[in-house]
């Protein structure tokens, strides 16, 4: 049966990863579930708090930079608070369509389009436009890093 757990918590961790390129699947929420998993079903002693209180502070840092990064970088490129909200709905519609590039292209596009609505000149559209894909990319790798560092901690914490 133990075979079993692991595999799930091993598919959790894998679909958090899914997720980052989906953003209709929660992430850092199937990560959590993988932890949650082992904590309830594989041992009967307690991960640690140590794990935990850092899982927690990760996992907030993950959320936060992942909205300061899309929102920093349409701001530095000359964007409005109507792009900023654009490239956020982009990036979970564009999810649904034609994956996973839609991520890419559909926040893109958007963040263009409302710019454009606002009176701005293409070339200001185009530089907000471009500043939501720089954000769309710092905040994945920072996430693909934040996952990897507290997936990595799981492992050191259940076997140190």
């Amino acid at each position: 049966m133990d075979v079993l757990w692991w595999i799930l918590i091993i598919a959790a961790f894998v679909l958090s990863f899914v997720g980052i390129i989906f953003p209709i699947i929660p992430s850092v929420l199937v990560l959590w579930i993988g932890f949650l998993l082992y904590q309830f079903l594989l041992t009967s002693e307690n991960i640690g708090w140590i794990f935990w209180i850092v899982t927690v502070i990760l996992t907030i840092v993950l959320i936060v930079s992942d909205i300061i990064a899309n929102s920093y970088f349409v701001k530095k490129y000359g964007g409005s608070k109507w792009g900023e909200r654009m490239a956020a709905i982009g990036v979970i519609v564009g999810s649904f369509i034609i994956p996973p590039f839609g991520i890419i292209i559909v926040p893109f596009v958007l963040v263009f389009v409302t710019e454009m609505i606002q009176k701005k000149g293409a070339n200001e559209a185009l530089r907000a436009s471009i500043g939501s894909l720089f954000g769309f990319l710092s905040g994945t790798i920072a996430k693909v890093i934040i996952q990897i560092v507290m997936i990595v901690f799981f492992f050191v914490a259940i076997y140190i």
